[in-house]
């Protein structure tokens, strides 16, 4: 390792699709090289895709062809599924002492989302337009307009970056700090509230 490889610290983009249903068009989305760039320019050094079962043809046909260009700099790593959970590959993009940090880009899964507020890692939700009868886009743009995620879209995912960076000067503490009785909320019907912000 070089000089200057140990002085540039880590900052990682972690893309996770989940564990049950395939987004290929997210990983695809992930790969292009305006998004590639963008990361680039926002100082990213790794991307680490969490692609799932189906995911791995796409991910190794992609990043195959992606060895000839200038976006090499960035080192880019898959996996299928953890069974651990991801919240090691969320922490390492929540950044540490030696690392900057950086971002999480999911799926619009409820459970991803909120290991990702609770760890305070600014993330981008996409929503899946595969998925019939989901309301996954209605979640995204609810928690985006209370000012905890970035909603992001397939088509212009590469645009997310900047704004996620917005998105970290202006963070939130998760979950909601709520006054008055509903602080006294008990019961599982009480916590769910609290943790999805319906409580005001």
């Amino acid at each position: 390792m070089s000089v200057d490889e140990k002085k540039q610290p880590r900052r990682l983009c972690f893309v996770t699709i989940g564990a049950t249903a395939s987004f290929n068009s997210l990983i695809s989305a992930c790969l292009e090289s305006r998004f590639l760039e963008a990361l680039s320019r926002a100082g990213y050094t790794n991307l680490l895709i969490q692609y799932g079962k189906e995911g791995e043809a796409i991910f190794n046909r992609v990043t195959s062809g992606i060895g000839t260009s200038k976006q090499t700099e960035l080192i880019i790593n898959g996996f299928n599924f953890n069974r651990l959970g991801l919240g090691q590959e969320m922490r390492a993009a929540k950044g540490g002492p030696n690392d900057s940090q950086g971002v999480v880009i999911s799926h619009a899964g409820s459970g991803t989302i909120l290991d990702a507020l609770r760890i305070g890692v600014p993330i981008i939700v996409v929503p899946n337009p595969e998925l019939l009868d989901n309301h996954q886009a209605e979640l995204a743009e609810a928690l985006e307009s209370q000012g905890y995620v970035v909603h992001g879209r397939l088509d212009n995912l590469h645009a997310a970056i900047a704004e996620s960076e917005e998105l970290r000067k202006r963070s939130q503490s998760w979950p909601p700090v709520n006054s008055g009785r509903h602080r006294r909320t008990n019961g599982l019907a009480g916590v769910m509230d609290e943790e999805m912000g319906f409580l005001d």
